[in-house]
């Protein structure tokens, strides 16, 4: 069934270089979350005439490897984005590391990226890890919280994060949004720089960015506001986080 789904993708990436409609955009939430995490973003990208597709994922029962090359194909072969002449992704937390390791599977099998590829956005992504992780990791209720893939989001050179290498040069423009204002104080004794509870702005930084902005937000609520809402928008349109 996944090879089907990536035959699909694939083939439809090659045959519909031209296609017409809406852009698309796939939104992918953080850890521990689901799709309507992401639904003001939703609606305000369906708003501006995107076709939009809000995805919920099981986050703390599949590794990220597997959602990478079996789930997200799947469902990108499902909501038919190949069609579409551009697909753009959006993404809180651990979702960017997700798109991060969809497309270091492509690497990995030498096979060249969907034709129609656009622009990303991550939100507080731990691009280099949390220490957060790294310092519950052994911690049974954070992993039973977390789930498979929590544990694994550490700040370590044998971290996930860290394992999956630069954003690729042909994967098109990377805008990055952090955060660097805490609301739970359960954590904060951990960072000893800017931070938004749970990621340091330094970590959210990945080689190969077009982009990168810092908004006083926290980590859970950065994709609620509406200057992060701007800036997506902005960055979709432009490539960049400043109006035209």
């Amino acid at each position: 069934m996944r090879l089907r789904h990536l035959f699909i993708f694939f083939t439809m990436s090659a045959a519909l270089p031209a296609a017409t409609g809406p852009e698309t955009v796939v939104l992918l939430h953080g850890l521990g979350m689901s799709g309507w995490a992401m639904s003001r973003i939703e609606n305000q990208l369906a708003g501006e005439g995107y076709r939009v597709v809000n995805l919920t994922y099981p986050s703390r029962t599949v590794p990220v490897e597997t959602l990478a090359r079996a789930w997200l194909p799947a469902q990108l072969a499902a909501h038919a984005v190949a069609a579409a002449p551009r697909v753009h992704f959006v993404t809180h937390s651990m979702g960017g590391i997700v798109v991060r390791a969809w497309l270091e599977d492509f690497r990995q099998r030498g096979i060249a990226l969907p034709a129609n590829l656009g622009r990303t956005v991550m939100l507080a992504p731990p691009n280099q890890g949390t220490v957060v992780a790294e310092k519950l990791a052994g911690f049974p209720p954070f992993r039973w919280f977390t789930g498979v893939n929590g544990h694994r989001l550490g700040t370590s050179a044998a971290s996930l994060p860290r394992s999956l290498g630069p954003w690729p040069a042909n994967a098109g423009e990377l805008g990055i949004i952090a955060g660097d204002r805490w609301f739970n104080p359960l954590f904060i004794f951990w960072f000893d720089e800017p931070n938004d509870g749970t990621v340091a702005v330094t970590h959210t930084h990945l080689a190969g960015e077009r982009a990168h902005r810092v908004l006083p937000y926290s980590h859970t609520w950065l994709q609620w506001r509406g200057a992060t809402l701007d800036l997506v928008s902005a960055f979709l349109r432009t490539g960049t986080f400043e109006s035209r």
